[in-house]
């Protein structure tokens, strides 16, 4: 079986994690580090997690209760489980689906006076233009944060230079992972200094919570070997687990109770370490034949088939995600072709304010209602992905073949709907 997930860690970087926990480190040699490899390094901002971050950044510019923070309305649900937290209305944005960012009409129709920020993600290696969303908050007066825990291109992306906000994550299942660890671009310097006040009062991260940390994602990683992994997902079935939701729960960021407090620590002095060495030593042609092999992807599949972001300009297949009309049939095809596909995300929809129902964020929905991910990472070889291409392209009804704006009805419109 071709597993989904990988880790894009090796060996020898793990045994250089599980070495520095038991070293002393130079942590503002290591910080210093981090903030260099950045073009504009007097912005940067290491932490343990984008959640700390945008955690930090809402506790740090103090916008009163009740103010609206518009969203793009696919998100992981601990972002505006975050905003609501200080207080603030998180209110859903709904995408292009060939694009993945919002359209005007879409930010237009979101807005009211009470909004005061918007935050954009960028979802699976897709990188939104930023130019239209700046050129309205620009005339609205709204700040704007970028989420780019699932867009880090290397130097080739570091967030526009207006934007207030732009967050990178180093988390298990990202590209160049630490397995752990975000760093933060802050574009106001007194609103930087606020965030690193407060940080500075957080608790240490233990160095064995991040030695646990590498223990477990080593297991991890060995247990994704195909060999193995086959091993593993006959032995749960046997056992009448779902494998499918065991590795959805084991790339969890924060599981558990005490979500606010196992966010608001700092990071170890081991997980910066392992994050100066994860970016200088990247090899950044890596994320070239990614890409390059996405792009071979694109060619094999059917010409018809929809894709999220198949207009999009930017694109660097950190997930191969399609539509389907029938999610289970097709993740059932491709297991038995030896493909271990899934519907399964952490992504969520951000839901309306009870008293703006008609911001349901119905082409939103409708995305994360259809989504397969492909298996798809530089160890799948090129017949495996002419094979999985094969497959797909044998199944006629449970593919998504038009826009899924046409397939809800010529009368849909983002203003009306």
């Amino acid at each position: 079986m071709w597993v989904r997930m990988r880790f894009d860690i090796g060996w020898s970087d793990i045994a250089y994690g599980i070495a520095c926990t038991g070293r002393p480190l130079d942590r503002r040699r290591l910080e210093w580090e981090i903030r260099h490899y950045w073009s504009m390094a007097e912005q940067i901002f290491p932490c343990l997690s984008v959640r700390t971050g945008f955690d930090l950044f809402w506790a740090a510019v103090g916008l009163p209760a009740g103010t609206e923070v518009m969203m793009t309305a696919l998100t992981i649900p601990d972002m505006p489980r975050i905003v609501a937290h200080h207080g603030l209305t998180p209110v859903p944005v709904d995408v292009d689906p060939a694009t993945m960012a919002p359209r005007r009409e879409m930010l237009e129709k979101a807005l009211s006076p009470r909004t005061r920020a918007i935050v954009v993600a960028h979802l699976f290696g897709i990188i939104i233009p930023m130019e239209p969303i700046l050129d309205f908050a620009r005339q609205h007066g709204l700040l704007v944060l970028e989420d780019c825990a699932q867009g880090f291109l290397c130097r080739g992306y570091e967030g526009h230079p207006e934007s207030d906000v732009v967050m990178f994550s180093f988390g298990p299942i990202k590209t160049a992972t630490a397995l752990g660890g975000a760093v933060l671009r802050v574009r106001d310097p007194q609103l930087l200094r606020r965030m690193q006040d407060r940080h500075s009062q957080y608790p240490r991260q233990p160095r064995h919570t991040y030695l646990k940390r590498l223990f477990k994602y080593a297991v991890l990683k060995a247990a994704c070997s195909r060999p193995i992994c086959d091993v593993v997902i006959a032995t749960c079935r046997m056992a009448d687990w779902d494998h499918d939701q065991i590795i959805s729960n084991a790339a969890r960021g924060f599981p558990g109770p005490g979500f606010f407090q196992r966010i608001r620590c700092q990071p170890s002095d081991p997980l910066l370490a392992m994050l100066v060495r994860r970016l200088w030593n990247y090899p950044e042609q890596r994320l070239q034949e990614r890409i390059g092999r996405g792009h071979y992807l694109v060619q094999l599949l059917p010409g018809d088939l929809e894709r999220p972001g198949s207009r999009a300009k930017t694109h660097s297949y950190w997930v191969f995600p399609i539509l389907a009309e029938e999610p289970p049939a097709v993740i059932a095809a491709l297991a038995r072709a030896g493909f271990d596909a899934t519907s399964r995300s952490s992504l969520r929809l951000v839901p309306p304010p009870e008293n703006r129902p008609e911001l349901d964020p119905l082409l939103s929905r409708a995305i994360l209602n259809r989504l397969v991910f492909l298996p798809f990472c530089l160890e799948l070889p090129a017949r495996a992905l002419r094979q999985m291409a094969e497959v797909l392209a044998g199944m006629t009804s449970q593919l998504c073949r038009q826009p899924l704006e046409e397939m809800l009805g010529a009368g849909w419109s983002p203003i009306h709907a």
